[in-house]
């Protein structure tokens, strides 16, 4: 069922909100050669901790980190590891979640590690493109397919692959509502947006194929070509004639 969220939710959800992009800004400056994921994990953790809210990913359905830390050919889920270390032109996505006072948030950013090749670059700039597209069709009365056509009609000039098995969702006392938000989609079709759903718009890209495989872990998502993968996330409330992003600080709009 698709839900709506009261104006007491919505307070409690902006502040989910912010605690996720604050701890995706601590892991940001911390993000350089010779790191290792797992300390990356512990950084967001302990800001969310201390903040009163809890790691929404810690735990859940088993897993084991805080964040997602998904490097290079890692479209998500990566599990963060002390034996993961990163180094100078690679590129990580960081996936990060809080529940405060029972209300979740998602955000995920993808970010260069040192300097990064043009093409790795261009990746990271179309997704980011992509993600804003979609946000910008996150407004009362129209449909998901809105959002999806706007993602897949910045990605698709480039021939950059696009998974179809992961998509956004809704966001609201669980991690995962209704409804799904795909990456493709049809104008005018799918779900109708209304005012005060909260969706997460998450564009996920491959440079190469769109197909994935999951390692033997059971968690990790990988390219199947093995080529270079980005992920942009951000929860986002639907107005009526427009949205809010709920994972960002004032400060730092920048769209």
């Amino acid at each position: 069922m698709i839900t709506t969220k009261s104006d007491r939710e919505l307070d409690l959800m902006r502040k989910a909100g912010v605690i996720a992009f604050m701890a995706q800004e601590k892991v940001k400056e911390a993000i350089k050669p010779g790191v290792s994921t797992k300390h990356l994990d512990k950084i967001a953790h302990d800001y969310i901790i201390s903040q009163g809210a809890t790691p929404a990913f810690l735990g859940y359905e088993g897993f084991s980190g805080s964040i997602c830390a998904s490097v290079n050919e890692v479209l998500v889920h990566g599990i963060p590891s002390s034996e993961v270390i990163l180094k100078k032109g690679d590129i990580i996505s960081i996936d990060v979640g809080a529940i405060y006072k029972g209300y979740y948030s998602d955000h995920a950013w993808t970010y260069p590690v040192g300097k990064i090749s043009d093409e790795a670059q261009h990746l990271l700039d179309v997704t980011e493109e992509a993600l804003f597209a979609g946000i910008e069709q996150a407004v009362a009365k129209n449909r998901v397919g809105d959002i999806g056509h706007a993602v897949m009609s910045v990605v698709e000039p480039f021939n950059y692959g696009l998974p179809i098995e992961y998509t956004g969702h809704g966001v609201g006392r669980t991690m995962h509502e209704a409804p799904y938000v795909p990456n493709v989609g049809v104008p005018g079709k799918g779900a109708r947006l209304r005012k005060n759903m909260v969706i997460a718009i998450e564009p996920m890209v491959q440079l190469g194929t769109r197909r994935t495989k999951t390692l033997s872990d059971g968690w990790t998502v990988v390219s199947e070509d093995g080529k270079l993968t980005a992920h942009f996330e951000h929860t986002v409330l639907i107005l009526e004639n427009s949205y809010e992003i709920l994972t960002r600080t004032k400060e730092a709009c920048k769209h």
